[in-house]
């Protein structure tokens, strides 16, 4: 795809990209890509995490610092990086208030978003046929049946970390599908955050030292190799892969449906630690109003979104 051109206001504009990416993070059932499909960068996104490779090496290794900045659009993932930094730290302390005392508002808001956004990238999709209805259809399913499991007790063996952080780099940079959630559903979620806690006040060991690493490769190898994979069937199959991201994207509002009672209720236990069940809005013990009130703005904002993303397309075409 057409890059835009670089420019300090692009790298401006792609920071807050980024942070809106990083906020999206912090949401359970919402990822990262979800968010870069939204804000029509998807496509670069996954185009230059798979140009990391072998040949960016080599111009790396021969100090040929502008080739290198091209071929992988370095410039373009650092700003988006420094974004997605930016939105964790400086948003995380609010998401977790929101979600631990306005759950069903915050809910309401991302479901608005969320539901026409999957609207959105079906647009983008120039003909539907069997085969993508079929796709789209399939990706609901997976990621409704995804969303809805129950995590497991796993036991942290090197192994298992790496591929924890492989699956779960992969959900990160998938529509609708949650890294942080993936794993809580492979039980690693706890262990792994816990470990990087401990770390981070102190509580250095070999043994934390080296389940982190091995993690770190883990994420590494699952994002390098399966951004290749997406950028082949982007490139090959692109009306039906968009299909079965936009399926993604609608399946995983199961997760956060807005209307939901706890199971168990515990004051002591974190947000991330809760268990929820999803009811019908009649039902819900948050009320009615706000909530769908939310899910309007969510809407609203989704649109907002796409028209933006629309002018710039629009201004970029009459420069070329």
């Amino acid at each position: 795809m057409d890059r835009p051109a670089d420019s300090p206001l692009n790298d401006a504009k792609n920071v807050g990209r980024g942070l809106l990416m990083g906020a999206a993070d912090i949401v359970p059932g919402v990822s990262g890509g979800t968010m870069a499909l939204i804000l029509g960068i998807y496509e670069r996104l996954i185009a230059a995490i798979s140009h990391i490779d072998v040949e960016l090496l080599g111009h790396v290794r021969e100090r040929r610092w502008a080739q290198a900045i091209e071929h992988a659009d370095l410039r373009f993932l650092a700003t988006l990086l420094v974004g997605i930094g930016a939105g964790v730290v400086s948003l995380a302390s609010l998401m977790h208030y929101l979600l631990e005392h306005e759950m069903a508002a915050t809910f309401g808001a991302f479901f608005g978003l969320i539901l026409v956004s999957s609207w959105i990238v079906s647009k983008l999709i120039e003909s539907w046929g069997a085969a993508e209805g079929a796709a789209a259809a399939l990706g609901a399913v997976f990621a409704f049946w995804l969303t809805g499991l129950v995590p497991v007790v796993a036991d942290p063996t090197y192994s298992y970390v790496f591929f924890s952080g492989a699956v779960a780099i992969c959900a990160m940079i998938l529509p609708g599908i949650s890294g942080a959630f993936i794993l809580l559903i492979l039980g690693m979620y706890y262990h792994v955050t816990g470990l990087l806690k401990g770390v981070a006040s102190g509580a250095i060991t070999g043994e934390a030292i080296t389940t982190i690493a091995v993690f770190g490769v883990g994420c590494l190898t699952g994002i390098l190799v399966f951004s290749r994979v997406l950028r082949f069937l982007l490139e090959r199959f692109h009306s039906v892969t968009m299909a079965v991201l936009c399926g993604f994207m609608f399946g995983s509002l199961r997760k956060i449906w807005p209307f939901k009672i706890e199971i168990d209720p515990d004051p002591a236990k974190k947000f991330k630690e809760r268990v929820f069940e999803n009811v019908w809005p009649t039902d819900a013990p948050d009320g009615l109003i706000l909530p769908l009130v939310m899910i309007v703005v969510g809407i609203g904002i989704g649109l907002a979104i796409e028209r933006i993303g629309a002018s710039e397309a629009s201004i970029a075409a009459d420069d070329a």
